[in-house]
């Protein structure tokens, strides 16, 4: 038995619809049943009204504005990312230098949590790294407008956080990637260092009916994630239009938290739904044509993918989301290949049903119930050194 201090920069009580936090909480419940775990992590103040606390935790409060803006700016000074900045609480931060020394193994969750890897401890650290996010930066770097501030932010964070990257491959005694594409990224004398856990999915409910009358389109993502408000921006805008033409009276469903800004504009655009977070997916199945991943940004494994899949929904992918999936999903270069891949999932039953049972067949393999057993041998693995 391990005791072990897991430290992460979200509530993973907050109910809050991301995959990030969805996924910190299944490995600390996990981790939790033969081991010795205390969570410590910086919460909202709404958030910590809403859930139990548990004897074994320990929360810290997001920084006010004001520090968060200092701290970014003091980041950028010593080249550190400016996430840091935003995640960084000196009292957690004194918190976890204070009580490490309790523990013989601590576990980071993301690259934004490492910054509270005391220099002294003597025990094991695990980072779940989870995707190689300089890539990610670089890539919505690349695809921001000239005029956008973001655009700028995102080219000097990319470079920040490649060179943080490229540390913590050297820091840490493990780190946990999702994608064995992302793997082979990593310089060969790191690889031994590197456990492949992908994502996962625990729940399977076969839910989809093809009809002829099914007119909706789904798609899940945290909406404050730059790559997923890009994405449906440009299937609101560039191809709702072309798809009405044929499909008169289509719909897109989108779930996942939003900004009241974000959900202001799209309420303009007729034939779009912005559901915002929700627990039971059941019912938004029915009438479905499939699940998309439009994402021109992205690395690793989508989570919205295996979530699609679950319910035995055929998924139509951009060719950088599809890369996990191999023939699992429907893919596509331009707009135009996306309508057709729609209109043929929407019109064609034999082929619907074919990425379905797809959809289907890989979710299982990826279920949870395997995956988190790989948890146990990273914790094996790093016990032979206690």
């Amino acid at each position: 038995m391990a005791k072990i201090l897991f430290i992460t920069t979200r509530n993973p009580y907050s109910g809050r619809y991301s995959g990030d936090v969805i996924r910190a909480l299944k490995v600390i419940n996990f981790l939790r049943k033969k081991n010795i775990v205390d969570v410590v992590y910086l919460s909202k103040k709404k958030n910590i009204i809403k859930i139990k606390k548990n004897k074994r935790d320990s929360f810290f409060f997001y920084p006010n504005i004001f520090l968060k803006i200092f701290y970014c700016l003091s980041n950028v000074l010593k080249l550190q990312p400016l996430q840091f900045g935003l995640f960084f609480s000196q009292e957690m931060s004194n918190f976890i230098k204070k009580n490490a020394k309790n523990y013989n193994l601590l576990f980071f969750h993301q690259i934004r949590s490492s910054q509270y890897l005391p220099k002294d401890f003597k025990g094991k650290s695990i980072l779940e790294m989870g995707d190689l996010y300089s890539d990610n930066y670089f890539q919505t770097y690349k695809n921001l407008g000239l005029l956008s501030i973001f655009k700028y932010i995102y080219m000097i964070e990319s470079f920040l956080v490649k060179k943080t990257e490229i540390k913590l491959l050297s820091t840490f005694d493990r780190i946990i990637l999702f994608s064995k594409s992302e793997i082979k990224k990593i310089d060969n004398r790191f690889k031994k260092k590197i456990f492949y856990i992908t994502e996962a999915n625990d729940r399977i409910k076969n839910k989809y009916f093809f009809s002829k009358n099914n007119n909706q389109i789904l798609f899940i993502g945290n909406l404050g994630y730059i790559p997923n408000i890009m994405a449906c921006k440009d299937f609101i805008i560039n191809v709702m239009p072309k798809l009405k033409s044929e499909i008169p009276n289509i719909k897109l469903n989108i779930i996942g938290n939003i900004k009241i800004i974000d959900k202001f504009v799209f309420s303009f655009f007729k034939n779009v739904n912005i559901l915002g977070p929700q627990k039971n997916l059941d019912r938004h199945i029915k009438n479905t044509i499939c699940g998309i991943a439009n994402l021109k940004i992205a690395t690793g494994v989508q989570g919205k993918i295996l979530t699609y899949m679950s319910f035995g929904l055929p998924v139509i992918c951009s060719k950088k989301t599809a890369s996990n999936f191999g023939k699992s999903v429907l893919s596509y270069k331009n707009n135009k290949k996306l309508i057709e891949n729609i209109c043929m999932l929407k019109n064609n039953k034999k082929i619907s049903q074919i990425f379905s049972k797809k959809s289907l067949s890989c979710v299982k393999k990826l279920n949870w119930n395997k995956i988190k057993l790989d948890y146990s041998k990273v914790i094996k693995f790093s016990k032979k050194s206690f």
